[in-house]
């Protein structure tokens, strides 16, 4: 019989070493390492700007705007409250956007006043103190003598109003 050492010999013989990995990759493994650095690092730099330009700070709007924005926003509700309800309001837009914009003390004046206050000094031309005195009188007339205004003054009111914030509009642009 065959002893346990020629056999071990035997098997030995009949048995080879396992052959290492075969690299069968065109590219180095260092250009796929760079290349998938420089994809990392762009796709990076694309979400910081994306984020970057979300995240900037609007300019602030201009009284102006806040006054148009409101004037078309109560323009929707013009047939559901009643004329008395936007004759107030729609004088509140016009008051306040005097006071943000020229920093006349409209809102704590009654019209009589103001406009008594604007023929002394005014920023306002001919045209725009008549438009802001027949819209602050009819305004009154429908608040405190109780007119009985229809839909058509209301419209007329936030027309007057419009074209009194747009027409500042205008001879700011041109100063």
């Amino acid at each position: 019989m065959m002893s346990i050492l020629s056999m071990s010999i035997f098997l030995a013989e009949e048995f080879h070493d396992i052959a290492p990995p075969v690299d069968y990759s065109l590219v180095p493994p260092w250009v796929i390492f760079v290349a998938t650095l420089a994809g990392l690092t762009l796709l990076g730099l694309l979400v910081w700007l994306i984020l970057r330009k979300r995240n900037s700070p609007q300019p602030p709007k201009l009284p102006r705007d806040h006054a148009l924005d409101a004037l078309e926003q109560i323009s929707t509700e013009i047939g559901r409250i009643s004329p008395y309800r936007f004759s107030i309001r729609v004088s509140d837009i016009l008051r306040r956007y005097v006071t943000e914009q020229y920093a006349l003390p409209v809102t704590r004046q009654t019209s009589v006043e103001f406009l008594n206050a604007l023929t002394k000094s005014s920023p306002f031309s001919e045209e725009e103190k008549a438009l802001l005195e027949n819209f602050l009188n009819r305004c009154d007339l429908i608040k405190f003598a109780r007119y009985d205004a229809t839909t058509a003054d209301s419209r007329s009111l936030l027309e007057e109003a419009t074209r009194f914030v747009k027409g500042g509009e205008l001879a700011t642009a041109a100063a």
